[in-house]
């Protein structure tokens, strides 16, 4: 082949791949919409969020080869620990079509009354298949899948550890709010342990948080209760500073059922681990972008559980902690 010819080959074939590449449609940037609960928005937005768990989910995709902005974009919002603001936002998050939606447990119930055909992925249900959000946990039937976090079913778990720090006869007071996701699951939970075991228990239902937590502790120390029993909700979580102030202001051990109570200054928790529960969501993301049906995806239950324990928090109530509960702590702030 002479040079003017191979010129002229290549020239066409450079031709060639450039109508290919212009005939090709653009990369689908996919839309991935997050309802928070108890975070601001703020925290939830862009590639690098403030907020842990959304970081944990991003840094999940990330590992399945995602990048920000190339493959996906989120579009956050959050309820940050109003419940009657969920409904509206769920319903937002539909009006924008996005391709899925990602979201913890208080949320789920605005979603699953918004749609029924965009993608769910639950990062954390305290009861997916008692709160109708799917059917049962090997076939989901819907447009909801994801993890659990088996909440109501860790309560027995919580108060054993909270008395084995606490055992005197005074009851265990718990904090819970009937409005919340889960109902009365946690309170019911609470009592049948309690009465298995013969402790006692005093109910501190909460519905208002504001004007009503400070009467609630009165009401506990007022009844000698020896510990509190706190099961996270999103009125809760907004306000765990608050609920570890006031624990350690009346001098009660107070379990919680979640590690972010712990940072905020509380004394102990015992909970699956939400920061990798959001990074397991990850996968659950992307099978669903490459064409899973949520129905045929079984949900995932938490494995591992982490007992965290504050000793800065008990030291601050005059509390010791017995060595044997300290050696069982997957990990201890100092």
């Amino acid at each position: 082949m002479n040079r003017r010819a191979f010129i002229g080959g290549l020239a066409l074939e450079t031709l060639a791949t450039l109508d290919v590449a212009r005939a090709q449609p653009p990369r689908k940037v996919y839309r991935v919409g997050i309802l928070g609960t108890s975070s601001t928005t703020s925290d939830l937005v862009g590639p690098e969020p403030r907020s842990a768990p959304m970081r944990a989910l991003l840094r999940g995709l990330h590992e399945l080869g995602y990048v920000y902005g190339e493959h996906f974009v989120t579009e956050p919002r959050s309820g940050e620990g109003k419940l009657e603001r969920f409904p509206d936002l769920a319903a937002e998050l539909v009006r924008l079509r996005v391709d899925l939606i990602v979201s913890p447990g208080p949320a789920l119930p605005a979603l699953k009354q918004a749609t029924s055909t965009i993608p769910v992925v639950m990062a954390g249900a305290a009861d997916p298949v008692g709160h109708g959000l799917v059917q049962s946990l090997a076939r989901p039937g819907g447009n909801f899948t994801g993890l659990s976090l088996q909440l109501t079913e860790t309560t027995g778990k919580r108060l054993e550890l909270l008395k084995e720090l606490v055992p005197g006869p005074g009851p265990v007071a718990v904090l819970w709010d009937r409005l919340g996701a889960a109902g009365r699951g946690p309170w019911d939970a609470a009592l049948s342990a309690a009465r298995e075991r013969g402790w006692k228990v005093l109910s501190l239902d909460i519905r208002e948080f504001a004007g009503k937590i400070t009467g609630a502790f009165k009401a506990a120390t007022d009844a000698r209760a020896g510990g509190l029993l706190v099961h996270p909700v999103a009125l809760f979580d907004r306000n765990a500073e608050r609920i570890a102030e006031l624990a350690a202001s009346n001098r009660l051990p107070a379990m919680y059922g979640l590690r972010r109570y712990v940072e905020a200054g509380g004394l102990m928790s015992y909970s699956a681990d939400t920061n990798d529960i959001y990074r397991r969501a990850a996968v659950f993301v992307d099978k669903i972008l490459k064409g899973a049906k949520p129905a045929d995806l079984p949900v995932e239950q938490p494995t591992k559980f982490d007992l965290v324990i504050n000793v800065k928090a008990a030291k601050a109530i005059g509390l010791t902690i017995p060595a044997s509960l300290l050696s069982r702590a997957d990990d201890v702030v100092q």
